[in-house]
C-alpha cells in the first residue's frame, strides 16, 4: 500500500512540475492566465500581475497555545477571478502555503510526512520565518478547496482553510 501511494504522489507531483516548467512557474508565453491548458489544475492556473482582481493578505503564524494558523483561513472568491496571494510569515517556524484540492492536499501531506516531498509548483510556496512571498491564482473552477501547511504536524494543529469558488 505504501509504494502504491508513494507511486500515485510521484506521479501527481511529477505532472505538477512538469505543468509548472523547470523553474517551478509556468511559462507567462503560453497565453491567458500564466500558462497554456497544461497548466490548468482542479482548482485553477497560474494567473499574471497584469490580470489581478485583488489582493489577499495572508499571515502564517503559531499562537501561545500551540495552534499553527492562516489569518485569514477561509476565502470568498469568484470563479473567473485572479488573485495575489501576499503570504508572510510571521511564526518562528517554517510554513507552507499550498493551494489545491482536498484529496491532493491530503496525498501531498502523506508524501511529506515521509519525505518525499518536492515544493517545486506554482500553486504553493514555502516560507522561513519573517520571509513574504505571494502567489497569484486564476481561479478558473468552482467548487471548494483548501490552502494548507503540510509540514509534518502543521495541519494538524490547524494550519488549513477552506477557498470557497462561486
Amino acid at each position: 500500500m505504501k509504494n502504491l501511494l508513494a507511486a500515485t504522489f510521484v506521479t501527481v507531483i511529477g505532472s505538477s512540475i512538469a505543468m509548472a516548467g523547470p523553474s517551478g512557474h509556468g511559462d507567462e508565453s503560453k497565453g491567458h492566465g500564466g500558462g497554456g491548458h497544461s497548466d490548468m489544475m482542479e482548482t485553477g492556473m497560474p494567473g499574471k500581475a497584469s490580470q489581478v482582481n485583488r489582493m489577499i493578505m495572508v499571515t502564517m503564524s503559531e499562537t501561545d497555545d500551540g495552534e499553527m494558523i492562516f489569518t485569514p483561513s477561509d476565502f470568498e472568491i469568484k470563479k473567473g477571478e485572479t488573485i495575489r496571494f501576499m503570504v508572510t510569515n510571521k511564526g518562528e517556524l517554517e510554513h507552507e502555503f499550498i493551494l489545491d484540492t482536498l484529496e491532493r492536499n491530503a496525498m501531498h501531506k502523506e508524501a511529506m510526512a515521509q519525505q518525499m516531498e518536492t515544493h517545486q509548483s506554482p500553486n504553493a510556496i514555502t516560507l522561513e520565518p519573517g520571509e513574504k512571498g505571494e502567489i497569484i491564482w486564476t481561479f478558473s473552477n468552482p467548487g471548494t478547496f483548501e490552502v494548507a501547511c503540510l509540514i509534518p504536524g502543521h495541519y494538524e494543529s490547524g494550519m488549513f482553510g477552506k477557498v470557497a469558488v462561486n
